[in-house]
């Protein structure tokens, strides 16, 4: 049986209180909790690109890349910016684009956040194709 591994990088702030893990490995899988952007007065394009860089960093420090991410979970406070999202997507997977769900949302956590990026990777499978 594979054991439950927690993953940490000095880059991602790991959450207050440990109510929860930001990311875990299991086998060759990670899942990775809702990322948010270090800076919620940023506009949605620069939010979008922190929650993505936040993702790269837990999937780098469990020994992956980008392109081994398979599917994206996206929740926006404002689905007509879901334009400045595709666009920093594209810049974080310029090849193969893991499988995607976006849902429009009231609020997130933290007041001016409005985006959330959750993603599940496993490792070694987009053997460095982006």
């Amino acid at each position: 049986m594979d054991t439950i591994t927690r993953i940490t990088t000095p880059g991602v702030p790991e959450p207050q209180g440990d109510n929860f893990s930001n990311c875990l490995r299991v086998g060759n899988q990670l899942f990775l909790s809702g990322m948010t952007a270090a800076d919620p007065d940023a506009d949605a394009y620069a939010q979008s690109v922190s929650c993505l860089e936040r993702v790269k960093a837990l999937v780098e420090a469990a020994g992956g890349t980008l392109s081994d991410v398979m599917k994206i979970n996206v929740y926006l406070t404002d689905v007509d910016s879901r334009g400045e999202f595709s666009r920093a997507r594209a810049e974080f997977f310029p090849g193969r684009k893991p499988c995607s769900t976006l849902v429009g949302i009231a609020a997130l956590a933290r007041p001016g956040l409005v985006v959330e990026v959750e993603a599940m990777a496993i490792l070694g499978a987009g053997n460095g194709e982006g």
